[in-house]
């Protein structure tokens, strides 16, 4: 099994082909050249949704986890992530879930069984991708960080000053167990059809979502706190005081949790697991939502890269039948770690140049 990342010299055209505009009115164009109005201002983000009952903080039930601690301008700060240290050279896998969503909202329906230009449908296309499974040989700065899935790529690259030495260190997700087909009618009041960067998508408030979410996981057992449950939606943005949200991770009791759209035009915000990708970084450095003890607040890796060139996004082959899209996210040194704490002294995965804590957390 091979793959090859693809010489992306050609991001910048791709993302000049979207007009990304936040103002009222804004014009977006997709990949056929066709200018479509935003229904509402389309603007790339994500989030983090805190507990509706924050004394029910996530206990880490189950889920191995490990303290990073740093210094940064004398100052000492902390933070939970999910394995083992990476001193101690061991592996963790981390058993998965997906549980596929079809939203119908306004008379249509949003299905991750859509089919893609490839022949598979979204939700084949996420289990097949290098979120889940290896065969992508992870070159950067001239090193080899393995041929793995592409969080423990971006894991042991954060800490290779240590990885280096321990190379038995691993941050691997199991294949996932994809639970049935979930079918919710989105009230009107609480969604509605519109065109955001020049797709066609569903609409949906972000907590009425979560509250589905809620009830899905009361409902399967089989999910642990040990385990990290992916909801999946297809052609989605969520809304909170406005768009776009590509998707989001929490925490509440005993389970950590995301979800995230899976966008089946290319070159748009969240095209197919580029917010996959974001939020399974974010939950791996931040999977109890509350690493706030940062010189740049919340431990949120892919939120400084998300309004960068083609929404951070860099293309990659896997089985030579599928472009994925994986988000550069921000390593250590962004938050104020020693630069020898990540490979080749960078702050993010692909080596973008950002200064302590440049855009935020």
């Amino acid at each position: 099994m091979s793959a090859n990342r693809i010489v992306s010299s050609a991001r910048a055209l791709i993302a000049g082909a979207f007009l990304l505009c936040a103002g009222g009115g804004a014009l977006a164009q997709t990949a056929q050249g066709a200018r479509h109005p935003d229904t509402e201002p389309a603007i790339p983000r994500f989030v983090v949704l805190p507990p509706l009952h924050p004394e029910a903080r996530f206990s880490g039930s189950g889920l191995p986890l490990w303290n990073f601690t740093w210094t940064y301008q004398g100052r000492n700060y902390n933070g939970q992530m999910v394995g083992t240290t990476p001193s101690g050279g061991a592996s963790t896998t981390v058993p998965s879930f997906i549980i596929p969503i079809a939203l119908k909202v306004g008379g249509k329906t949003f299905t991750t069984s859509t089919i893609q230009s490839n022949g598979q449908s979204a939700l084949a296309d996420a289990i097949n991708s290098p979120i889940f499974q290896a065969g992508i040989n992870f070159v950067e700065a001239g090193v080899s960080l393995g041929n793995t899935q592409y969080i423990d790529a971006f894991q042991r690259g954060a800490f290779w000053g240590t990885v280096q030495s321990n190379q038995g260190y691993h941050l691997l997700l199991g294949q996932p167990t994809v639970l049935p087909l979930q079918t919710i009618t989105v009230p009107k009041r609480q969604g509605k059809v519109g065109t955001e960067f020049g797709v066609q998508v569903a609409l949906v408030n972000i907590n009425f979502i979560d509250a589905q979410i809620a009830s899905i996981l009361a409902a399967n057992p089989q999910i642990t706190g040990a385990s990290v449950p992916v909801f999946m939606t297809y052609n989605t943005y969520l809304t909170q005081n406005g768009c776009c949200i590509g998707g989001y991770h929490s925490a509440n009791g005993s389970q950590s949790y995301m979800q995230y759209s899976y966008i089946g035009t290319p070159g748009a915000f969240a095209q197919d697991v580029s917010a996959l990708s974001h939020e399974m970084g974010e939950w791996a450095d931040d999977p109890l939502t509350n690493n706030t003890n940062t010189p740049c607040g919340i431990y949120e890796v892919g939120d400084p890269l998300e309004n960068t060139a083609n929404y951070g996004d860099y293309p990659y082959v896997l089985n030579g039948n599928f472009t994925y899209n994986l988000q550069d996210m921000a390593w250590p040194p962004y938050f104020g770690a020693p630069p020898a704490t990540s490979l080749a002294n960078r702050s993010t995965f692909q080596g973008t140049a950002l200064s302590v804590c440049q855009n935020g957390s």
